[in-house]
């Protein structure tokens, strides 16, 4: 508050006590809902619970990671750092409770998201926050569709819950969602560029990623249907390792100016691999 007219401003002091208190202020954890606690801990030999962030790891030290066998060729690209759902601000009362996984990841669906290009990068957690509460409460599924998401900064998130390294089933390929992951690229591609950052986040994504599963980013693999505008159910389908969207099911996406940046994103994930 200013002086009064006619005074003179004198500096505060402190009283009774002379010098100010030297204590470190005592710091309250923060208390994680049970849904969030579940959330984390899939992801708990990665990060601490209740962690933001999982951090990236040289070459070397997800090879030990990994667990790779002595004398074995690792074939595995570095482990990128990844934004935790917690990161974003998932609400982990939307989602079903318990998890779904398949038996392995064969291949990676690369999508766009389709909701435009104006977006910030620092506004990218909101768009992940509208996106999730449209696929649970309009389109009625368990979580968010995509296991991965990354942005036009490069970015990555994770995306349904169940564990970044684990082989869990998302809904983002009808027809191909067993045995594979869903990258979504936020955005629009039809008519506009990927950013280059953004192409490269989804080459180091699947470098570790399929790495740890043991497939090659440039091979081919052979999918079995479950039903889709494009295949009949049981169809034996042989595809990219790193294939788009409207491989499996007859759709525009990822945009056809990602699409066709696949083929880079193929080279440079098994160039990380050491392929």
């Amino acid at each position: 508050r200013a002086a009064p007219v006619g005074r003179t401003a004198t500096t505060a002091t402190f009283a009774l006590n002379p010098t100010p208190p030297t204590t470190t202020p005592v710091v309250v954890p923060e208390v994680l809902t049970a849904e969030s606690e579940a959330a984390s801990a899939v992801n708990a030999e990665l990060a601490p619970l209740g962690a933001t962030f999982i951090p990236a790891l040289t070459k070397a030290e997800t090879v030990e990671a990994a667990n790779v066998a002595a004398g074995a060729k690792p074939y595995i690209g570095p482990r990128p750092g990844i934004i935790t759902r917690k990161g974003w601000g998932a609400d982990e009362r939307l989602r079903e409770r318990q998890f779904a996984y398949t038996k392995t990841v064969k291949a990676a669906f690369v999508h766009h998201s389709a909701t435009g290009n104006n977006y910030t990068c620092k506004q990218a957690p909101s768009v992940l926050r509208s996106i999730y509460r449209y696929h649970v409460k309009s389109s009625g599924w368990r979580d968010f569709g995509y296991n991965f998401a990354v942005d036009k900064c490069g970015n990555i998130y994770e995306g349904r819950a169940g564990g970044v390294t684990k082989a869990v089933l998302g809904a983002h390929t009808l027809g191909f969602n067993t045995n594979t992951m869903g990258i979504a690229v936020l955005g629009s591609y039809s008519s506009t560029n990927p950013p280059a950052a953004a192409v490269t986040a989804v080459s180091k994504l699947t470098a570790w990623k399929l790495g740890l599963f043991g497939r090659n980013p440039k091979g081919k693999v052979t999918l079995t249907s479950g039903g889709s505008n494009k295949y009949k159910a049981g169809a034996k389908v042989k595809m990219n390792v790193i294939s788009g969207h409207r491989d499996g099911f007859a759709t525009e996406c990822p945009g056809a100016r990602l699409y066709k940046k696949l083929g880079t994103a193929r080279t440079s994930s098994a160039k990380l691999q050491g392929r």
